[in-house]
């Protein structure tokens, strides 16, 4: 009796995970949009490249891994560029990344709570994020508030805080 139970609970245990498992999506990188706003200055980078693993009905097997080429940034003025690259470090530190490492149902979106890297420093962060799918496509809106300073960004002329914004277009995998 014990030897077909066993291998029955095992079956029934790999069942269950295989049901959990979250989808992949493919991120439309070309469409992504990461603003970001402070007292200072506004702007944006370009060319997200990130791995998405979310169900929306089970959001706890969640995990997103991004990064983004801190050389893309964008404020649209010349100088500030080159001063925001200086302070950001792009050439010891050329990519700011975000890896998940929790992700729970908030309200009436969704909280990732995970690591971001900025300037080779990591520090936890969270975004609140909605989705909104529909058949294979759906967008990812989201934002969270960086302390530069807590990242060892102290030039002059640096805000206190930032507020990026992410626009996300996947296609599911």
């Amino acid at each position: 009796m014990k030897k077909m139970i066993y291998p029955a609970m095992i079956v029934i245990a790999g069942l269950l995970a295989f049901t959990f498992a979250a989808i992949n999506w493919k991120v439309n990188s070309d469409k992504a949009e990461v603003k970001f706003t402070s007292d200072k200055f506004d702007g944006s980078f370009s060319g997200l490249k990130a791995s998405i693993s979310f169900d929306e009905e089970h959001p706890e097997s969640a995990k997103f891994s991004a990064s983004i080429d801190a050389n893309s940034i964008a404020t649209g003025f010349f100088l500030k560029n080159m001063h925001a690259k200086d302070a950001l470090g792009v050439d010891s530190h050329p990519f700011i990344k975000f890896e998940s490492t929790a992700v729970s149902k908030s309200g009436s979106g969704y909280l990732a709570k995970g690591n971001l890297t900025l300037k080779g420093v990591a520090r936890p962060m969270s975004i609140y994020f909605t989705f909104t799918g529909q058949g294979g496509q759906g967008v990812f809106k989201g934002n969270m508030t960086v302390i530069p300073k807590d990242f060892g960004i102290d030039h002059n002329g640096t805000p206190e805080k930032v507020v990026v914004s992410l626009v996300v277009p996947v296609t599911k995998m």
